[in-house]
């Protein structure tokens, strides 16, 4: 029996040292080349070999069924530290390297003459294919006017470089786990906020591709809006009808407005950031006065809850760029007047009545000047008021079905964007 165990015992050693023989042979230290490079450590757990169970060919040592085992583990929990763009098959430039010549020479000049003014968009002439869904919002950037945001229910977020000749579609964001209801540049242009379904409203890197911060809460964000002279705060509004004013830097909320409201349909903020104005959804009894509040920023109380006492809902309220007055579009088919000042009068005598809402979200927003109110509508055309008179200027077949957002360019007077409850998203010149 000893015999057998010093014979078995033998051969196992035997094959040990043919296993680690290869690494024996070394040349002599005087004759190895120097290396060009400083050699780079390597972490201890790496990849597992191809050869499984084969001795390493770098060292010559063999490796074990344990650290074989180790060695398998960290290659399938190890984490790639960076983060990625969500995948796009058409991810373009944002750079306005590629934007055409005649519309890079109108937004470098930021020319507003007078012709300019008095034309209005009159034809489709760039359609943006992506969403697959409705579409709930579009925003033009401000600050880099050749790029447009989307916001769609098929939770994405689109950044389209409008005008260039090469790829349009610029950037997909999916940061959303649901539908996306809207989308707003901050006002530097560098970020994007966007909010949705999935409870949350998230702060997105759109040169990087990043999200950089989640806003989380308790119900469905439907409407965002950054305050108009701090870029750090962003007032927003959900399905429970809480009303909050967020600070970016800290991460928390700053302000909250409570009342017994139904589901916030859009925010608007006045008088430079004092006080702003939340639309919502009254479907309790005698409660149609809350329909729209005007609220004191600062003090957390509404100024006015009878400003608007009819029997309709306002899915859009929109300031007028220059003049004391505010207008929301009404689910009764027209778009009311008000005075900024309290007691916030509704104008009984003049209203912007032609279009179509019957329920959809429809949107509607001023031009540079303040002259031109332009309104989506529920058959699929874009219409267009004087300001002063009311009257109906013009109207542009857009689409088939409703047209949810209207939004005219911030420099060059006679292009709007738009999009639709069929997934469109356009640009009309």
């Amino acid at each position: 029996m000893d015999l057998l165990c010093k014979t078995y015992s033998n051969s196992s050693e035997d094959e040990d040292e043919q296993q680690i023989q290869p690494s024996k042979i070394i040349p002599p230290p005087s004759k190895r080349p120097k290396p060009y490079y400083t050699p780079i450590h390597k972490p201890v757990f790496q990849a597992p070999n191809p050869q499984i169970g084969a001795p390493n060919s770098s060292t010559g040592r063999y490796i074990s069924k344990r650290e074989k085992a180790l060695m398998a583990s960290a290659s399938t929990t190890h984490a790639d530290p960076l983060p990625t763009l969500p995948p796009s098959p058409e991810m373009g430039s944002i750079s306005s390297a590629y934007v055409r010549p005649d519309i890079l020479l109108s937004l470098k000049k930021r020319t507003k003459t007078c012709a300019e003014k008095n034309k209005l968009p009159f034809r489709l002439s760039i359609g943006l294919n992506g969403h697959v869904k409705a579409v709930n919002a579009v925003q033009w950037s401000t600050s880099h006017a050749h790029l447009l945001a989307s916001a769609g229910m098929d939770n994405f977020v689109y950044i389209w470089n409008v005008w260039s000749e090469q790829h349009k579609k610029a950037r997909v964001f999916s940061f959303h786990n649901a539908a996306v209801k809207d989308v707003r540049w901050s006002p530097q242009g560098q970020f994007i906020l966007s909010c949705g379904y999935d409870c949350s409203s998230r702060l997105v890197d759109v040169e990087k591709g990043m999200e950089t911060q989640n806003f989380t809460e308790d119900q469905a964000v439907t409407a965002i809006k950054f305050h108009p002279h701090n870029s750090n705060l962003f007032l927003s509004g959900g399905s429970k009808g809480l009303l909050k004013l967020w600070d970016i830097r800290a991460g928390k909320v700053v302000h909250e407005y409570v009342r017994r409201l139904g589901p916030i349909l859009d925010v608007e903020f006045i008088n430079d950031g004092k006080q702003f104005i939340s639309s919502s959804d009254v479907s309790q009894t005698n409660l149609s006065e809350n329909s729209l509040i005007v609220w004191d920023v600062s003090r957390e109380v509404p100024l006015s809850n009878q400003v608007y006492v009819e029997a309709y809902t306002c899915p859009c309220v929109r300031c007028h760029p220059f003049e004391p007055s505010f207008v929301a579009q009404s689910n009764g088919n027209y778009i009311a007047i008000f005075s900024n000042k309290r007691p916030f009068r509704l104008d009984k005598y003049k209203r912007y009545e032609s279009h179509g809402v019957f329920g959809f979200p429809v949107k509607c927003c001023f031009n540079l000047d303040g002259e031109i109110l332009a309104s989506g509508s529920s058959d699929g055309e874009i219409y267009f008021y004087s300001v002063r008179s009311s009257n109906l200027v013009k109207k542009v077949k857009a689409y088939n079905q409703p047209c949810t957002d209207v939004a005219f360019h911030p420099v060059i007077p006679n292009v709007i964007a738009c999009c639709s409850w069929g997934g469109e998203v356009s640009v009309i010149e």
